[in-house]
């Protein structure tokens, strides 16, 4: 396959970025999106040129580091990560825009590379349970209804990956925040912190800029881990109960 690449150049978050345009030729469709970014870099590296810089760790769709924005949607025409995205989703000789996250609260790092840790300081501010639910067989003594564990064992597929921001055209994190405070709140031992958890994860969402959601959708459409809107009816309908008492 011969391919055109529209691909977002910056050198640091200072600095105004650009599109630069690039040929590949020889891609094998059975390539990944990643191993195709790989080939181009190799090119650059041995012309003397900056390789383009781009986020990836596991490269099999579990770590949610490869946040790429290709041809105007987040991870690509897949509903995958863009480290599981094949080049035979595309055609030969076909143009393709590839952007880092489109979103205020994740600014460009450098190229393709965006800082997320705005989702890290959300989960520090309310996401986990510090009960002490000692070892394995105390845990397991704690009994969870089965359609409550497979809820929470659903949503806490969510890997963090920012697909539902770049989707999103307000630049919301609900479907984020909503995942993890369903998780956490569908399990007993996520009662106790239950009101103080949304309050608190809500509230360093609005700090951090992330934008409103008005139910709009794209957010679970982009996600690869298919989290479900839903989970953002339970994140309004514990923030509100958390309201009622006095949180």
């Amino acid at each position: 396959m011969k391919l055109i690449l529209k691909i977002w150049r910056q050198s640091d978050t200072a600095t105004q970025g650009g599109i630069h345009t690039y040929d590949v030729e020889d891609i094998s469709p059975d390539m990944s999106f990643l191993e195709m970014l790989d080939v181009l870099n190799e090119r650059l590296n041995a012309e003397g040129e900056e390789p383009i810089a781009f986020d990836s760790d596991c490269r099999e769709g579990i770590c949610g580091a490869c946040s790429l924005m290709i041809n105007g949607e987040a991870h690509g025409p897949e509903v995958t990560t863009s480290c599981q995205l094949h080049m035979r989703s595309f055609h030969d000789g076909e143009t393709i825009t590839i952007e880092p996250w489109r979103a205020d609260a994740f600014p460009v790092l450098k190229d393709l590379v965006v800082d997320r840790s705005a989702f890290d300081r959300i989960i520090s501010s309310g996401g986990y349970i510090s009960v002490n639910t000692g070892a394995a067989p105390d845990a397991h003594a704690t009994p969870v209804p089965k359609d409550k564990a497979d809820r929470a064992f659903d949503v806490a597929t969510c890997i963090g990956c920012g697909a539902c921001v770049a989707a999103c055209p307000n630049g919301s994190a609900a479907l984020f925040v909503g995942a993890k405070v369903t998780h956490l709140g569908e399990l007993p031992q996520g009662q106790a912190e239950r009101d103080s958890r949304v309050v608190n994860m809500v509230a360093q969402h609005d700090a951090e800029g992330f934008g409103g959601c008005t139910n709009i959708g794209e957010c679970t459409s982009a996600c690869p881990k298919e989290i479900p809107l839903d989970v953002i009816s339970r994140l309004n309908w514990d923030l509100h109960a958390a309201m009622r008492h006095g949180h």
